[in-house]
């Protein structure tokens, strides 16, 4: 994308920037006229995607443990791709679950719709 560096601006006169001023207190723009209900409608199918990835990623990090404590066979290389995906499978299910934990309690900073919804 090119600028256009030698551009003169001008300022608008007095008289038409209270106009203009005027005009944008009357309209209100509806990118910003969100309601309390619409921020706090709860995404279930994310929070059930998220427990399920922490579920999943505790089960894949248990199993990863028993191989290499040596209760259960496999080759440590199994344990090692193990542990991956239990550590990819179990951060974004701990986060998410801990976000809608804190939301549905209510603290501070905490919403959500800072879940993103599926």
């Amino acid at each position: 994308m090119t600028s256009r560096r030698n551009v003169q601006y001008s300022r608008l006169p007095v008289e038409d920037q209270r106009d203009y001023d005027d005009d944008r207190e009357r309209e209100e723009d509806p990118r910003f006229a969100y309601t309390p209900k619409s921020l706090d409608k709860i995404p279930w199918k994310s929070i059930a995607l998220a427990l399920f990835l922490l579920f999943l990623g505790v089960m894949l990090l248990f199993l990863s443990f028993f191989i290499f404590t040596g209760h259960m066979g496999g080759d440590r290389s199994q344990a090692y791709g193990l542990l991956m995906l239990g550590i990819l499978t179990f951060l974004p299910g701990f986060y998410e679950s801990r976000v809608a934990y804190y939301s549905w309690r209510g603290a501070k900073g905490f919403r959500f719709s800072s879940i993103p919804n599926y």
